[in-house]
């Protein structure tokens, strides 16, 4: 039995009815989820671009994409993103149980375990990141103000914070490899 798409058929056991879930295959979820739901690097690239533009002169929007993309590599990340989606789909679908569904359907303001989960998922990428998602929270700019005010049936509780911790795991892992660029220069240079 396959328990996630693109699981070879020589997947490690670690008993005898469940096999590894792979890496690519947490990926290929992952990316689906997130075109799924209306959200692509590029929307994302935009907030990491906008952030990151006047501290770094000549900061292109492929940079920034790449980052994104390298931030989505990150297992924790990729973890809260699953959890998240599904569950802003569940309540969609009204198959939480009350008051868990009202809580979520609602984004109800003291709830805050959609923030609790994001937040978590920045914690390998630093206290830049942090404060990134907290700035990024209250503002909701672009992509992640649209998915916060989405209507017709559509949750996104989870995924409006899960995107804002996206663009700030983002932002840090640039700013911190662009640091790292600079040192090496430097060093080079004496």
């Amino acid at each position: 039995m396959t328990y996630a798409p693109g699981l070879p058929e020589d997947a490690t056991f670690y008993s005898a009815h469940k096999k590894r879930v792979t890496s690519r295959a947490i990926s290929v979820a992952v990316e689906h989820a997130l075109k799924e739901r209306g959200v692509g690097v590029e929307d994302i690239a935009e907030i990491v671009f906008d952030l990151q533009r006047p501290f770094m002169p000549g900061l292109t929007l492929a940079a920034c994409a790449e980052n994104v993309k390298g931030a989505l590599a990150k297992r924790e990340l990729q973890h809260a993103i699953l959890v998240g989606v599904e569950l802003d789909r569940l309540a969609e679908k009204k198959l939480l149980s009350e008051p868990l569904q009202s809580l979520v359907d609602q984004d109800e303001g003291l709830f805050g375990v959609d923030e609790t989960i994001a937040l978590g998922a920045v914690s390998s990428f630093g206290s830049i990141a942090a404060t990134t998602f907290g700035y990024l929270d209250k503002v909701k700019p672009k992509i992640i103000g649209k998915l916060d005010l989405a209507k017709h049936g559509r949750v996104n509780t989870f995924l409006d914070d899960l995107v804002a911790s996206i663009a700030a795991d983002a932002s840090s892992r640039l700013a911190h490899r662009v640091r790292d660029d600079e040192e090496k220069r430097l060093s080079t240079n004496k």
